[in-house]
């Protein structure tokens, strides 16, 4: 699977630290927020998804490598590809563009979990139907 998603973003003061750059860990909430629009661009509500079939994705393991600093008003590129879809994970590669620039890249491995149990459970087949 290499179809990539792209989504835009900005940086607000609030993403920055002292020294007027982004703080690193607000990328983490930049990947977030990409792959939620990715589930959503797919047709995927989390909410119902919870609601409905008793199952949420949680993030299981991330890496993350820098290479570039981020700056406030910047305009932002994030993508986000699917590495491996497994039965009860995905493996996803993503990473943060400023321009021609690639600032940060990151491997986020995340789970899906029953709702009430939080233990790992299978994708809903119809959830791995849209996102394949």
């Amino acid at each position: 699977m290499t179809t990539q998603f792209e989504w835009p973003a900005r940086v607000y003061y609030e993403d920055t630290d002292a020294g007027g750059i982004v703080f690193y860990a607000n990328y983490l909430k930049f990947f977030e927020r990409a792959r939620t629009e990715w589930l959503r661009a797919a047709g995927i509500n989390q909410q119902q998804l919870s609601a409905e079939h008793q199952v949420m994705f949680v993030v299981k393991a991330t890496t993350v490598e820098y290479d570039a600093p981020a700056r406030l008003d910047d305009e932002l590129k994030l993508t986000v590809v699917v590495e491996k879809l497994g039965r009860a994970s995905i493996l996803f590669s993503q990473e943060a563009w400023c321009g021609e620039r690639l600032l940060v890249t990151g491997k986020i491995k995340v789970g899906c979990v029953g709702s009430n149990s939080l233990k790992p459970t299978p994708i809903p087949s119809h959830v791995v139907e849209k996102i394949s």
